[in-house]
């Protein structure tokens, strides 16, 4: 989510692009973009498309599709090991043609998921003209910077060409909110679906609708930046002093701590039709950051300072109306299509909390949030642009897990052992051991298959541990994550085991929803029980993830619970592990006890 700008209001469909909007919605350099499921509306040749997320804000990434498979996706961050890195993604892409075995040559279409440079720095002019946004000395030479840097590469198609040399590949620029739109629609198996993408900006979007309809989208309305639930976000993320458009996860974790009775009505209306959120008072400008801020609720918490019940109230406050304002998205929605079948995207849609309410409040039927939400994941999206080109058909194919980056075989693995002259010891049998370890209380890396796509590891790059043990959370915190003490920590159980242990989720296979544990069982897990009775579960199917499911069916077999805690492979404020080396030093680097690499176990 990237906190920028344009005029607020709802801008509907026949207002702003005449009876066929979606073709102002792909902006074409010289050519077209990359990734689909099938091929419909080309001449029936064996496509080889790359989509790309760059925009020099956050989260770059980069995927493969041939002949209408996704083969491959990738974030820039964990192959250059720099947290959301905004760089071009030069690396994801160079392993995106490796894994497919082609050269730049012989791609089609480069496909990036922003449009050219000049509708975002349009749109900027126009948020300081009319005074939705303050214009200072600092912020007019930003947006200035910003356009010409991307104009000079030609928003990413000249650093390609450098990077990769020629290529036949037409290249293809996708609206922003499109591209996710479209991540969501195509990989929900619904035929039709109320498509709502809510993030901190596009080149002028904040929050638009679609109608998600026998393979095609028709956009319905456009709530444009700065009236932005991400940019409000955001905004108190930095208030609370933390990093925005990175740690909003630190916001949501703190919130159940918090009581309500903070007023936040000076910078969001959540009785607005969705909302309203008064930018102004959240905008910083070079000579008094946050001063708006301070004014209504006082000084902001300095960063690694102490947590206060002030500074509880307020991220409980924040995240209360951050799930109205979602609600009323999705309200929204429904009441426009006519469709109970809801898909979600945008950087806003990784609020858990949020998505738990909205699956559980009876508004919706079916509920699918892209597991990469966020703008890594709109390269997804961007890539299937062409199949809407001669009154063609996204693919329509329903998403089940996210293991699309790289793996590395045993061969690989063992390489990397003797390179650091380790001890180490072939499993017959790594599920077994795992569990065994796990019931011991022993906290354990595990690396395993190919690696995930999007923010959650799902047991490929994971680090594991005992839920039973109340002490866990807090063991993991100081020895491992090294991370706040507030911020919980995830169940992964088996799918046949979630409605005995959670309310109103059966089926949550990318941990991007809260649901409620069961009272009767919040004793029996606590340590992925958050303080408010909630957890944000990863249901493992035996198909999916065979390996994964066989660790935690292995472990409720040697204690009754079919439940492990699962937290993300890396330690704070570093990117999720990549390689074998990267395992190693991170194991080494914390106080995991062991670590289950491939076949080998590593212990200490």
């Amino acid at each position: 989510m990237l906190r920028g700008i344009e005029p607020a209001g709802l801008y509907p469909l026949s207002s702003r692009f005449g009876s066929s909007p979606l073709s102002m919605y792909i902006a074409m350099g010289n050519g077209t973009p990359g990734v689909v499921l099938r091929e419909q509306g080309f001449s029936g040749k064996t496509l080889i498309t790359l989509g790309i997320n760059y925009s020099q804000m956050h989260d770059s990434s980069a995927c493969l599709v041939r002949g209408g498979e996704l083969l491959f996706a990738v974030a820039e961050e964990r192959l250059s090991r720099v947290k959301h890195d905004a760089r071009f993604p030069q690396n994801a892409i160079r392993a995106c043609l490796d894994f497919g075995k082609v050269r730049a040559d012989q791609l089609d279409e480069v496909c990036f998921c922003w449009p050219t440079a000049g509708p975002l720095y349009r749109h900027d002019l126009k948020c300081y003209a009319s005074g939705k946004m303050p214009l200072t000395y600092l912020s007019g030479l930003n947006s200035t910077l910003y356009f010409l840097s991307m104009w000079h590469q030609e928003s990413g198609a000249k650093k390609f060409a450098q990077q990769f040399g020629p290529t036949r590949a037409k290249m293809r620029f996708v609206d922003h909110h499109l591209a996710h739109a479209i991540s969501a629609y195509a990989y929900s198996g619904f035929d039709e679906a109320a498509v709502a993408v809510m993030d901190g900006r596009g080149a002028w979007e904040a929050t638009s609708i679609w109608h998600g309809r026998n393979g095609r989208l028709e956009h319905m309305l456009t709530i444009p930046f700065p009236d932005s639930i991400g940019f409000f976000y955001s905004g108190f993320t930095e208030f609370l002093g933390f990093q925005p458009n990175s740690d909003e996860w630190k916001v949501m974790g703190l919130a159940p701590y918090g009581q309500p009775g903070i007023d936040l009505s000076a910078f969001i209306d959540v009785h607005a039709a969705p909302y309203r959120v008064q930018a102004r008072q959240l905008a910083t400008n070079g000579t008094a950051p946050l001063a708006r801020m301070t004014a209504k609720l006082g000084p902001p918490r300095a960063a690694e300072s102490e947590i206060d019940d002030r500074h509880k109230n307020i991220a409980y406050a924040v995240q209360d109306a951050c799930e109205t304002a979602m609600m009323n998205v999705v309200r929204l929605a429904i009441e426009k299509t006519g469709c109970r079948s809801v898909c979600l995207a945008g950087g806003v849609a990784l609020n858990s909390k949020a998505n738990g309410k909205i699956a559980s409040s009876g508004m919706v039927e079916r509920f699918f949030v892209q597991p990469a939400a966020t703008d890594d994941g709109a390269a997804l999206g961007a890539a299937f642009a062409p199949y809407l080109d001669n009154n063609g058909k996204l693919p329509n194919k329903a998403m089940r897990h996210g293991y699309w980056g790289p793996s590395f075989d045993d061969e690989a693995i063992e390489a990397a052992l003797r390179t650091y002259k380790l001890h180490y010891t072939r499993l017959v049998d790594p599920a077994v051991t795992a569990a065994e370890l796990l019931e011991q209380g022993k906290i354990l890396g595990w690396f395993q298959g190919r690696m995930e796509f999007g923010p959650r590891a799902l047991g490929s790059r994971s680090i594991l541990a005992d839920p039973r043990d109340p002490e866990m959370n807090t063991r993991v915190n100081n020895a491992v994550k090294f991370r706040e003490w507030w911020r919980p920590f995830a169940p992964s159980l088996k799918k046949e085991a979630a409605e005995e242990y959670l309310e109103c989720v059966s089926d949550s296979p990318f941990m991007i929803l809260t649901a409620q544990v069961r009272p009767e069982k919040r004793g029996v897990i606590p340590a992925v029980t958050h303080v408010d009775g909630s957890a944000r579960p990863q249901t493992v199917e035996k198909e999916i993830n065979p390996l994964y499911w066989r660790v935690i069916d292995e472990f409720g077999k040697r204690t009754g619970v079919p439940v492990v805690m699962n937290t993300s492979f890396n330690l704070r404020g570093e990117a999720i592990v990549h390689t074998p080396a990267d395992a190693i030093r991170t194991f080494f680097s914390s106080g995991m006890d062991a670590l289950v690499i491939g076949s080998f176990l590593v212990g200490k």
